[in-house]
């Protein structure tokens, strides 16, 4: 690509009320030199006449629309769910994060979550607040059936740790994958296989048309009683109220709750007093603001280079 038509300034585009804003700055500055990283609140009008390329977080698409020459965004996060929903139909291009860091912290939080219902934690905590000094039976993490929603970068990598800890470890997906050690499933006559047979069940799966209300009073009810649930996908996901009735009723032990269809969680929720709810702050994976930086800096020279875009969302798949 000419350097003539390489712009002055990459927006970095997040709401208002985003407190992070100039840490991202700062960090895609320090790997990218030759570009000029600003706030878009410090760009001025002909500035935002010329950009063709943002880098955002969640934006507001009311500033997108003020960048008329704008051609593609590179969002810091992996899921673009939300930035699809607020950008509704556009030519658009959208770029994701795709960084192997977010996978081997996406693992580590799985691992950490499932040990936490594998040891009885929750039960454990019980007896502490009832002053009760007893052991509970222990079972092997081969005798455990572990059941994971999702065999992309995430599921894969976290199937590996499991597996290493000596979990029984089956998955889930779309379409057809092959990993060793686990016993993959797919398509949606053989959901219900894979959960008949789970004990925790672990849901990493991008949030799409084909996924929202996935878990429902149906598949629920296909987990064996007593089963456990972790959801660090989306919240959508999961039907609340058909959740809420399978946990009331104790055909869920234990749920494992770090995404929410309301972001905070709102305080009136039944979630946070419920005693076989956990309650996390969306924590499980955040993003690496250097290892994504780097990412975001490399894909944006390649497109200098080359005119070249990097894969860009499919927007019936939604990811």
């Amino acid at each position: 690509m000419n350097s003539s038509s390489i712009p002055d300034v990459i927006p970095f585009i997040a709401s208002k009320t985003y407190a992070h804003t100039q840490a991202w700055v700062r960090a895609l500055q320090a790997v990218m030199p030759d570009e000029r990283i600003v706030a878009f609140d410090a760009i001025s009008d002909k500035e935002k006449a010329q950009c063709t390329v943002a880098i955002v977080a969640n934006p507001d698409p009311a500033d997108l629309q003020q960048l008329p020459q704008l051609l593609w965004v590179h969002s810091v996060w992996a899921g673009v769910e939300r930035l699809l929903a607020d950008l509704g139909d556009t030519e658009l291009k959208i770029v994701r994060l795709l960084d192997p860091q977010l996978a081997s912290t996406m693992a580590e939080a799985v691992l950490a979550w499932t040990l936490y219902l594998h040891r009885d934690m929750p039960a454990y905590a019980r007896q502490q607040q009832q002053k009760l000094w007893q052991s509970l039976e222990y079972r092997r993490p081969q005798q455990r059936n572990i059941g994971l929603l999702g065999l992309g970068a995430l599921g894969e990598a976290a199937a590996k740790k499991l597996i290493q800890a000596g979990f029984t470890v089956s998955g889930w997906s779309r379409h057809r994958k092959n990993i060793d050690g686990v016993e993959c499933y797919a398509g949606d006559e053989e959901l219900t296989l894979m959960l008949g047979k789970t004990d925790i069940l672990i849901c990493l799966l991008p949030l799409t048309p084909d996924t929202h209300g996935l878990l429902n009073a149906r598949t629920l009810a296909a987990l064996p009683a007593g089963a456990s649930l972790i959801n660090f996908a989306r919240g959508a996901i999961i039907k609340d109220g058909d959740l809420h009735t399978a946990i009331d009723s104790g055909h869920i032990a234990h749920a494992v709750l770090d995404v929410f269809e309301t972001e905070p969680l709102p305080v009136k929720e039944w979630h946070w007093e419920h005693p076989s709810v956990t309650v996390l702050p969306h924590c499980s994976a955040p993003t690496d603001r250097e290892t994504a930086s780097a990412i975001v800096a490399g894909n944006i020279r390649r497109y200098r280079e080359s005119g070249v875009l990097p894969t860009t969302v499919d927007r019936i798949k939604g990811y």
